[in-house]
């Protein structure tokens, strides 16, 4: 489908394609070796879900999220119903914590994204590219996935161990 971070028609060469809601997969228990999820949970309307069909999918797998940092510097807090949820790393759980409505705001500044993805080099880009990082959170698991979400209100609303 359409989206924000995919910039030209989805090339599968012909391979098996299956388009689906992260939180209902299609697919058998443990059916896949590996799972790769990348920025797709900071949208889910309910990550626990998400996560836990993915561990119920994959034998094991990777997971890549934007840190709460890249939100900020790279204004992505301005577009409306972009992202859900920031989610930080501790130790082997992932924490996800629901944006407030007052974090979602325009910073007024586009100037740093536009640095950071430029065809050219420039000082940005290069810190940028290398202390990713610094703005993503990287996860490997295996059987399942450690969680622990927040509500808005600071509340616990579901964890998975």
């Amino acid at each position: 489908g359409d989206t924000h971070h995919r910039y030209q028609k989805l090339k599968t060469k012909n391979l098996p394609f299956t388009q689906a809601d992260v939180q209902e997969l299609p697919f058998k228990d443990k059916e896949f070796d590996f799972v790769y999820c990348s920025h797709v949970l900071e949208h889910v309307e309910d990550p626990a879900k998400a996560m836990d069909e993915i561990s119920r999918v994959g034998k094991k797998g990777f997971i890549e999220v934007p840190a709460r940092m890249s939100d900020i510097i790279f204004n992505m807090t301005r577009l409306k119903h972009f992202h859900k949820w920031y989610i930080n790393k501790v130790g082997n759980k992932l924490i996800f914590i629901e944006y407030k409505q007052d974090e979602l705001r325009d910073t007024g500044d586009k100037e740093l994204f536009f640095m950071a993805h430029s065809f050219f080099t420039n000082a940005f880009k290069r810190m940028y590219r290398k202390n990713k990082d610094m703005f993503t959170h990287f996860h490997l698991w295996e059987d399942k996935i450690e969680y622990i979400v927040f509500n808005k209100d600071g509340q616990i609303i579901a964890k998975g161990e």
